[in-house]
């Protein structure tokens, strides 16, 4: 490559960045998102979370797919602008907070958190700062508004549709996937903590109905 290509190419010049970037969120980061989504619920039940930390932590866990999905939502319906940044950076905030109070429930419920689990929540935690961050290139004026407190700018507090909707198609594909690896793994997973909390229950009401009938019997004898 000669030097004047490498300057053209550094410039910008023959390559739409911005078109690029765009295809990289829609079709790479946010698929790729799924696939470490669907091992975290895998290392869930191989390491039997049911009779573990249970409710809980699998309440935690869709807590978490709210406050990624909730964001996701809104940037695939509207404009970026502050007051969506605003949502974005909060939802960023309150999941890594969020990641951390999951652990500490894993952990003090005696679930064995494998290495290999720990791994992949490293990829499920830094996925949204990624995109994040390739929006905030994206879109730097917006940024810089955002740091301006939208001033000057009556619609940064305002959500406003896409200028370039995305695609029905698109939107159809990643409404099932969302489906298939995040709604369906995870509402399985929130049934089995549930089933086994009933089951865990039932057995302890016998278990106090016997002790009751032990310990009433020697006064109905006397």
């Amino acid at each position: 490559m000669r030097r004047s290509q490498a300057v053209d190419i550094a410039r910008g010049a023959g390559v739409d960045v911005e078109v690029a970037t765009t295809r990289f969120l829609l079709y790479g980061l946010l698929p790729g998102w799924f696939v470490p989504g669907l091992a975290d619920w895998l290392m869930h039940r191989r390491t039997r979370i049911e009779d573990t930390a249970g409710m809980k932590e699998s309440l935690i866990h869709a807590l978490m797919m709210a406050e990624v999905g909730a964001p996701i939502a809104l940037t695939l319906r509207y404009r970026i602008n502050p007051l969506l940044l605003s949502v974005q950076l909060g939802a960023a905030a309150v999941h890594e907070a969020t990641a951390l109070w999951d652990v500490r429930t894993a952990v003090d419920s005696d679930r064995e958190v494998k290495p290999v689990e720990q791994h992949i929540h490293s990829f499920l935690e830094s996925l949204p700062f990624g995109a994040l961050a390739s929006l905030m290139c994206l879109h730097a004026d917006q940024v810089r508004s955002l740091l301006r407190g939208g001033r000057g700018d009556p619609y940064a507090w305002r959500l406003l549709p896409r200028r370039r909707p995305l695609s029905p198609g698109y939107l159809a594909g990643i409404g099932v996937a969302i489906g298939l690896c995040v709604a369906l793994p995870y509402g399985e997973e929130l049934l089995r903590c549930r089933r086994a909390a009933r089951e865990r229950k039932g057995d302890g009401g016998s278990c106090g109905s016997r002790f009751w009938w032990h310990r009433r019997a020697p006064s109905r004898s006397s």
